[in-house]
């Protein structure tokens, strides 16, 4: 059986060159494991109007990237925004071909409910006045980003990830979910960001409730992005949960 792949989809404000780093440990901890870090129609590779695009939209994308790659069976990971996106593939592909579901600090709304509800903080008034213009979003604020994004970083990593800061739908952020459809089989990984500023873990716990069928909680002492900070322990988790042997880490 050709090896398990993992198919890394990014949040909002991002784009798939936030997995960099720990595309990079995935390579070094497992060479030749097929990985895929995704870009979302409206960014990078993925043109696309974000006063328009829909999660549909997203999801028809990712597939679409995963086949071109040649990924057959995964497990597929997001993180934040991609809380809708990711239960969209999994709907569509099932357990033959995604073999676990990991959400990363995410948020996802209750059913039939928007991102924007689920949203915190200051984070939140300005996620619900930018969803009032019907405008897409500009990168955030640096100051923000930085407050949001990037604690417990080194100053590399943070000038790594403001460097790579993009424009979002703010459609999206207020489309309903519907997840009626999928596939409860398809086990559930949550990763749960302890030091969160976008994603309290108060916030993330009642996403836990919203998606239901968790199997497992992993907690990360990190902050909201994991892939940048903890790379070399996001790598290790992901490879396990693909059924990848790794070593055990010295000490």
């Amino acid at each position: 059986m050709a090896d398990v792949g993992i198919v890394l989809v990014h949040g909002g404000q991002h784009a798939g060159d936030c997995w960099e780093p720990t595309v990079a440990e995935i390579g070094l901890q497992a060479p030749g494991t097929p990985v895929l870090a995704v870009d979302l129609p409206g960014r990078r590779s993925a043109p696309a109007d974000l006063a328009t695009v829909t999660v549909d939209d997203w999801v028809t994308s990712t597939i679409a990237q995963i086949d071109a790659a040649g990924i057959g069976e995964f497990i597929i990971v997001g993180h934040s925004m991609a809380g809708l996106t990711v239960p969209g593939v999994v709907a569509r592909l099932g357990p033959t071909r995604v073999r676990r579901m990991i959400l990363l600090g995410a948020a996802v709304p209750p059913q039939g409910r928007s991102i924007v509800d689920t949203v915190p903080g200051i984070l939140g008034w300005v996620a619900r006045r930018k969803a009032a213009t019907g405008r897409p979003a500009a990168p955030m604020p640096r100051l923000l980003a930085r407050y949001s994004f990037c604690n417990g970083m080194t100053r590399e990593q943070r000038a790594f990830n403001l460097s790579r800061l993009y424009g979002e739908s703010t459609g999206v952020t207020i489309e309903p979910t519907d997840r009626t459809d999928l596939d409860r089989s398809v086990p559930r990984t949550w990763l749960l960001t302890l030091r969160d500023r976008a994603q309290t873990p108060a916030t993330q716990r009642r996403s836990i409730e919203a998606l239901g069928g968790v199997d497992e909680i992993v907690d990360l002492d990190t902050g909201h992005n994991a892939m940048i900070s903890h790379p070399a322990e996001l790598a290790r988790l992901l490879l396990d949960r693909a059924g990848h042997a790794l070593p055990h880490p010295t000490a």
